[in-house]
């Protein structure tokens, strides 16, 4: 934060006394205290909303927000206007909030594509709430996280998807080769509110921290300008809401553990792994009516099975049907990554080659980093020699006419009566890009000169840097 930022904070008290000793701080600017937090008495958490609004805890939200930027909430101010807001605003703010007199504004519905089909509801609130949402988690985080299963690894510090998905291929090489893949239906729109806030209180004895969190549950959603009221639901959009489904889901968690399962948990999605399908079955059974009886929650029967692993995809990974599995790049992650870079290419039909190759590294290289675990190295040779292709499917579109295409393989080195006759034989762009006289013209040592990326190289790097 640079010292305009630090201005703003100015009529903040004084920060909040450490946790504890040995308390560390996460890579994401959320205060953990591994053992801290265990130890939180009720009379500690009676008090919270001072920690809230204490100047190092905004300084940190502010950050944290400033650095997340993000889409405007409905009231059009954006991540920039935040600063200037708050220095003009801040005193009255803190007094609403201190007094319980602080009320957020409605979150902006946007739907997004799932990658299956269909779409999902997001919940954007304004930079204002998500500034104060963001203070609210770093308070809460250091008092539920600690207590939270090992095997719960989503919206977590230090935490992440692809340990999920390497612990679950552990359990399946130790020999619990059936899994019972549970989704649950349309859980942030359907989260009761009431059971959610009795969790809550347990660890969270400050009525005035509670009624805000309460007030933000019940915020609307403004959807094409109208404000439609919410009963249940935690929308996705928040920085409070990851926080709050885990803090739901941490019960069913805990049951898990006292019945002994292995299991991995992110977020709403859920593997249970078991040595043969008769007991998955009677899992798949007892969990659902848990959920429904305990937490209200349904289970989605259409989407929850019991199978083999390496039949399903758990986080966009797969694996082997080995007895010491590997793990893979599921079939639907890589439909879904050509489908995105399909976009790319199409966009850069006027562009010079360069600039589409710039865009496509950035994506493959985010990917890769997702993907990093995988350790069969066939998927990205298949990607490499598509991407190729469809480099080479630009350039024939961008060279439009017959001649200008035996001209430009001629260019590129190809005999000349062979460059005339490929460019009238009629076929279309995508025949030609995997034709040899475009693969003659246009090979793979020109690609890599224009900068484009081979996955399968970036794999290996990143494989041995890990």
């Amino acid at each position: 934060m640079d010292e305009t930022d630090a201005d703003c904070m100015a009529e903040m008290p004084e920060p909040r006394p450490k946790i504890a000793a040995g308390s560390r701080e996460d890579r994401d600017g959320v205060r953990q205290a591994s053992t801290a937090g265990k130890e939180q008495s009720s009379s500690k958490t009676s008090e919270l909303m001072k920690q809230v609004v204490g100047r190092e805890n905004l300084k940190g939200a502010l950050r944290r927000v400033l650095a997340n930027k993000g889409a405007a909430g409905c009231d059009g101010v954006t991540v920039e206007e935040l600063t200037p807001y708050l220095k003009e605003h801040w005193p009255r703010l803190r007094r609403e909030l201190l007094e319980s007199r602080y009320v957020p504004q409605p979150v902006r519905a946007v739907d997004i594509p799932k990658p299956g089909g269909g779409t999902r509801r997001l919940g954007i609130p304004t930079v204002l709430d998500r500034f104060i949402q963001q203070a609210v988690l770093q308070v809460l985080t250091p008092i539920f996280d600690p207590d939270f299963s090992e095997s719960s690894y989503g919206y977590r510090p230090g935490r992440s998807a692809q340990q999920a998905v390497e612990a679950g291929r552990r359990y399946v090489e130790a020999g619990h080769r059936w899994v019972v893949d549970m989704d649950i239906e349309k859980f942030f729109d359907r989260v009761n509110h009431d059971v959610l806030m009795a969790r809550v209180a347990r660890r969270v004895k400050d009525k005035t921290l509670l009624r805000l969190i309460r007030a933000y549950l019940n915020a609307g959603m403004m959807v094409e300008g109208v404000v439609q009221p919410r009963g249940e639901g935690t929308p996705q959009g928040g920085p409070l809401s990851p926080l709050l489904s885990n803090v739901l889901l941490d019960e069913f968690d805990k049951e898990l553990e006292r019945r002994g399962h292995r299991f991995c948990r992110y977020a709403d999605d859920c593997n249970v792994y078991v040595r043969s399908k008769a007991a998955g079955e009677r899992v798949m059974a007892s969990l659902e009516g848990f959920l429904a009886k305990r937490l209200r929650l349904k289970v989605n029967r259409n989407k929850s099975v019991v199978e083999r692993p390496w039949k399903r995809t758990f986080l966009g990974y797969s694996m082997t049907l080995t007895m010491k599995p590997k793990l893979k790049v599921a079939p639907e992650s890589v439909r879904r990554a050509k489908g995105t870079l399909k976009q790319l290419f199409r966009r850069g039909r006027g562009r010079a080659l360069k600039r589409v190759i710039v865009e496509i590294n950035q994506f493959t290289r985010g990917w890769l980093g997702y993907y990093r675990l995988a350790q069969t190295k066939g998927v990205f040779e298949e990607m490499d020699e598509w991407l190729r292709r469809r480099c080479r499917w630009l350039l024939w579109r961008q060279w439009k006419r017959p001649r200008t295409r035996a001209e430009r393989m001629h260019e590129f080195g190809l005999d000349k009566e062979r460059a005339w006759q490929s460019a009238y034989n009629g076929h279309g762009p995508w025949w030609n890009a995997g034709a040899s006289h475009m693969n003659a013209s246009v090979p793979v040592e020109w690609l890599a000169t224009q900068g484009l990326l081979s996955l399968l190289i970036e794999h290996r790097r990143l494989a041995a840097a890990s």
